[in-house]
């Protein structure tokens, strides 16, 4: 299981313009509830903060790191990064639909109830990342590394799994219908329950015709 993130007693309230995003800077034990969208910044750090209802939509943040942090009922929607990582996080019931969140890595990271619909995590390492009861349909994690990753209750419909590492990624109680990259699931562990409908995509990828024995031939 993911560690905890580990946040201060009590926080400080970031008001505007003082805890604006700016380039290099570097924010602690502070809690967000402000509209952080449409910004752009290179290498921010937030540590040890509590983003609760803030918006970071149509951000872009290259660079930028969190540890120590709690994201909750945040709009993260097309928030963009690049060679950004993420320790000891946890993220609930917050928007995260076309989240780009590319080449980076997520360490210790619970992700809960969240829609990441049309997500893109490619070439991103994850490690000790859950993310469980959340919207992930054609989410993209080609070229990811999802070693020991879960994935509970999750609806991974049409999602993207090309060239990704999944030794060891654990699946259950998901929806994995019309997954693309389904050659790259070797070494996952998936529930009885799920691999039903993995087996016919698995079986459409490599071009076996799948037939009903009341229909064959005579």
């Amino acid at each position: 299981m993911p560690q905890r993130p580990r946040p201060p007693a009590s926080l400080e309230l970031a008001t505007l313009p003082d805890h604006d995003l700016e380039d290099e800077a570097t924010v602690r034990r502070l809690a967000f509830e402000v509209d952080l969208s449409n910004r752009i910044a290179e290498s921010v750090e937030f540590d040890q903060c509590h983003l609760r209802g803030a918006d970071l939509s149509s951000t872009t943040l290259e660079r930028t790191r969190l540890v120590d942090c709690l994201i909750e009922r945040t709009n993260l929607a097309n928030l963009r990064t690049d060679k950004s990582s993420m320790q000891r996080v946890r993220i609930d019931s917050s928007r995260m639909t076309g989240v780009h969140w590319i080449d980076g890595s997520l360490r210790d990271v619970t992700v809960t109830e969240c829609r990441a619909d049309l997500a893109v995590f490619r070439f991103t390492d994850f490690r000790q990342v859950r993310f469980e009861d959340c919207n992930l349909t054609r989410a993209d994690f080609a070229n990811a590394d999802l070693s020991g990753a879960q994935f509970v209750n999750c609806d991974l419909t049409g999602g993207q799994f090309s060239q990704a590492t999944l030794t060891g990624t654990r699946f259950r109680g998901c929806t994995l219908v019309g997954i693309g990259g389904v050659t790259s699931f070797e070494g996952a562990i998936i529930a009885g329950q799920d691999l039903v409908a993995l087996a016919y995509t698995l079986a459409a990828a490599l071009g076996i015709q799948i037939e009903d024995p009341d229909e064959g031939p005579e």
